[in-house]
């Protein structure tokens, strides 16, 4: 018999908010997916459409995107930065051919360990219905490179 689909997701996360979340759902051994593999960043607000692509690229079947609340940013307006880059960014979604339901966008702060867990555990699980995401590998293919998306 096979072993169930166990999806691989990206999280990109800021610093002072999400992942000192994700450290506070570890630290109070809160249970959730393992999943998901967190890249820490500055700020929501640096995060480029292209690290989202390059997730997909080298095999990641879901990404997440989450950062401070809205005025609550380290740096002030990065969150949003974020939030405005990640309303132009769904064009780009259609355009390659990524599903909307592949990326998500969250707001999560320092003392919200608890809905960290939360939500890595309701992206697995709707990762993991949608099942592997092989439709970026067949782009790919049929373009001849990563590079021209």
């Amino acid at each position: 018999m096979s072993e169930p689909f166990e999806p691989k997701i990206v999280a990109f996360v800021c610093t002072y908010c999400t992942y000192a979340g994700a450290d506070l759902a570890g630290t109070s051994r809160l249970k959730y997916p393992p999943n998901v593999r967190i890249v820490r960043l500055p700020c929501t607000g640096r995060i480029s459409p292209m690290f989202i692509l390059k997730a997909f690229q080298k095999g990641a079947d879901g990404v997440l995107v989450s950062g401070c609340h809205p005025g609550d940013c380290h740096f002030d307006h990065g969150n949003y930065h974020a939030r405005r880059r990640w309303t132009a960014f769904n064009a780009l979604l259609q355009f390659t051919g990524v599903p909307e339901e592949r990326v998500k966008f969250s707001w999560i702060s320092a003392a919200e360990g608890i809905k960290f867990a939360e939500l890595i555990e309701s992206i697995t699980e709707e990762i993991r219905t949608a099942g592997p995401f092989e439709q970026y590998h067949k782009l790919i293919a049929e373009t001849g490179s990563a590079a021209s998306v």
